[in-house]
């Protein structure tokens, strides 16, 4: 199982410099990229290099970044030396419940034709997920199992605790979609009331959702080999990241 550490998490904490030094002191050896980090390709590629990290996989958004930003995409992926590629969000008319499904199916088949993109330039390419994609669209489909569907060969990195905000059963949809899924993000989430400051999440271990089970069904059937930690809105990332890792090595 590798473990990574999602730079989304340290976004407030920068300079990055520092960031890497102190995740590579805790004994993390990869990270997954986003936005923030891709400025200077060259350059991060260094500071990673420097301290023994690699970054096999990123986010990029919106979705244009696989259409007519695929270049650009791509030169940052080889940069840095990613291997899988993922979307993390839909653009902000699919956010929110109540979406027909024609417009997700939509979203879908952009999707197929981004992974086609990516696997012809030798990389992979996926989906991430957030609550949006387990609120019922108004025939009542569910804009998950559309994606999955209509984009028959994309991947999917699954974040659990948001499906879990979503209302849905990752145990359930670990079970339908295992096959599918290539990297999990490891995130939890606070007791009802806590954690205010923290939009409602907690350090991996520290909340209410069951890691060690969660591990172990993602380990037995699914193909992911990135547990990415991860949290929104950390007050001391530091903090998060280090008794992250010592839950997560628990398990």
């Amino acid at each position: 199982m590798d473990l990574s550490f999602q730079l989304y998490s340290a976004r407030e904490f920068q300079p990055w410099d520092d960031v890497i030094a102190t995740l590579a002191g805790l004994g993390y050896t990869q990270v997954e990229g986003f936005g923030g980090n891709y400025a200077d390709p060259a350059a991060f590629r260094a500071l990673l290099d420097k301290h023994g990290m690699t970054m096999p996989t990123g986010h990029f958004f919106p979705i244009g970044s696989f259409e007519d930003g695929i270049d650009k995409t791509l030169a940052t992926a080889r940069a840095l030396g990613m291997k899988h590629l993922y979307c993390p969000a839909p653009e902000d008319d699919l956010r929110g419940g109540g979406k027909d499904a024609a417009t997700w199916i939509a979203l879908a088949k952009r999707l197929e034709t981004a992974a086609a993109r990516v696997r012809d330039a030798g990389l992979r390419f996926g989906w991430h997920n957030h609550h949006w994609e387990f609120m019922p669209c108004t025939g009542g489909e569910t804009p998950m199992a559309l994606l999955l569907e209509h984009a028959p060969s994309i991947e999917w990195e699954i974040d659990v605790a948001w499906v879990v905000r979503g209302n849905a059963d990752p145990l359930a949809w670990i079970d339908r979609h295992g096959e599918r899924i290539t990297s999990v993000h490891v995130k939890d989430i606070a007791p009802e009331g806590q954690n205010a400051d923290e939009d409602g999440w907690a350090d991996v271990g520290h909340g209410v959702m069951d890691w060690k089970g969660l591990i172990a069904a993602a380990r037995a059937k699914t193909k992911a080999q990135y547990f990415v930690l991860e949290h929104d809105k950390p007050s001391d990332m530091k903090r998060f990241a280090a008794r992250s890792i010592e839950s997560v090595r628990s398990y």
